[in-house]
């Protein structure tokens, strides 16, 4: 706090003295502690947009700016030139590793990816035809009990065993519930590989057959990691949050997470983003949903375009086309008629007046969906990706939470809008 700095609330001609608080970066902050205390009232924020539940030292945005820091990273240089397990270092333990340090990290994660063989067992219990979310949803929640040697969240031991276990077990939890749903038989990890490169190995190959990684993309897929990584207190990381401040143990919490990442208002943007693309089919009939989309009676709007937080450029986005135009160059886009009018609708968005004034650039669920697809991933996949990808940032900011002695379980108040007061009255007694 800079100062004896307060907002002044008057209620009811009584004035109450809320103390400013300013963060490193980013709007200063009313501290409500107190509020019902002294005042008997509460605030009304339908969604928390304008609520701070924590505070964090691991992830900033600016929406205003197109800014997104992990730890103070741009993540655009971590993208760049670090790898996802460097930045799950720095997510996790505030600074980027020596190269000791990170090789160490890189040996546990590694000894970790092997999941219990009974889980084996716990896949047969669900229909081939289960989405994945729903298959790594309730594997995770099952994993405090293959692994209830790490659960007790007051041992900072086991906390550290039950993270580094989450990140090495879901790449391979994620390829098993592929491999389920397309009826091919598991394909455990190959420890010489990396994280990206080994996920890929384990969801594509088939024992009969050799398979190769392509460099560019286990870069590619590298990168959506990395991007995916962390994004402040969105929904899912909030329901992480709120979940393990009731002690809930480490697994339970992420899958809680899985579980809200699900909704397609969140971790499905970019399966909405290709599908609208396979709507539109091909490149003739673009003109056609841009003038739709431009129509204010007609409900159709463009996925992938525009981003809630930022206001401008996705800072995520350049690097994604970035990987996308490599990778579609590689793999060739001839064959794939939703990647021509990806590609021709991207054109045709950062050229148009309207969607540039009304700042609607394609986001990076535009561009990930584009390269999952190209890869081979089939649509049910996406959000599985994007849990793998966000599971570091969960882990990192239940860690900060647990370690915070400010930590109070959760328990958010509302506006009763209901009935007063009534009095029972016998079934007998009731009219009709």
């Amino acid at each position: 706090m800079k100062g004896d700095r307060h907002a002044v609330l008057t209620v009811d001609g009584k004035q109450f003295k809320l103390p400013i608080q300013s963060p490193t970066i980013g709007p200063d902050t009313i501290d409500i502690r107190r509020l019902y205390g002294e005042a008997k009232c509460f605030t009304f924020d339908p969604g928390y947009t304008s609520t701070a539940s924590c505070e964090s030292k691991i992830t900033y945005i600016d929406g205003e700016a197109g800014e997104l820091l992990y730890r103070g990273y741009p993540v655009e240089q971590l993208a760049e030139h670090s790898s996802f397990l460097e930045v799950c270092y720095l997510l996790l333990y505030g600074e980027l590793p020596s190269a000791k340090q990170l090789e160490d990290f890189e040996c546990r994660v590694t000894n970790h990816t092997m999941v219990h063989d009974q889980m084996n067992y716990f896949f047969r219990g669900f229909r081939r035809d289960a989405h994945p979310m729903a298959i790594i949803t309730g594997v995770m929640g099952a994993m405090s009990a293959f692994y209830h040697d790490s659960t007790d969240i007051s041992d900072p031991k086991q906390r550290e065993i039950a993270s580094i276990r989450m990140i090495a077990k879901l790449p391979t939890i994620v390829a098993m519930a592929y491999k389920y749903s397309n009826g091919q038989p598991f394909i455990y990890p190959k420890n010489e590989l990396n994280y990206a490169a080994n996920f890929l190995r384990m969801c594509f190959k088939v024992p009969p057959q050799q398979y190769k990684v392509s460099p560019s993309v286990s870069k590619a897929l590298d990168r959506i990691f990395i991007l995916h990584a962390d994004h402040e207190q969105n929904a899912s990381t909030s329901t992480v949050r709120l979940a393990g401040s009731s002690g809930a143990n480490p697994f339970a919490c992420i899958a809680a997470g899985i579980a809200c990442l699900w909704g397609p208002a969140h971790g499905g943007a970019n399966e909405a983003a290709l599908l609208m693309l396979r709507e539109i089919g091909t490149v003739d009939r673009i003109p056609e949903f841009i003038k739709r989309a431009k129509d204010p009676n007609d409900s159709f709007r463009l996925m992938g375009f525009g981003h809630r937080v930022y206001k401008n450029f996705d800072p995520r986005a350049s690097i994604m086309k970035q990987s996308a135009d490599e990778i579609l160059d590689e793999i060739g886009s001839e064959n794939k008629p939703a990647l021509l009018v990806a590609r021709e609708l991207e054109r045709i968005a950062l050229e148009d007046d309207y969607f540039r004034s009304r700042r609607l650039y394609p986001n990076v669920d535009f561009y990930s969906g584009i390269i999952l697809d190209a890869i081979g991933f089939p649509t049910e996949m996406f959000t599985p990706i994007f849990a793998l990808s966000r599971t570091v940032g969960w882990i990192s900011q239940w860690k900060e939470m647990i370690a915070d002695p400010a930590m109070r379980i959760g328990r958010p108040r509302q506006m009763y809008v209901g009935e007063s007061h009534r009095r029972y009255v016998p079934v007998a007694e009731r009219p009709g």
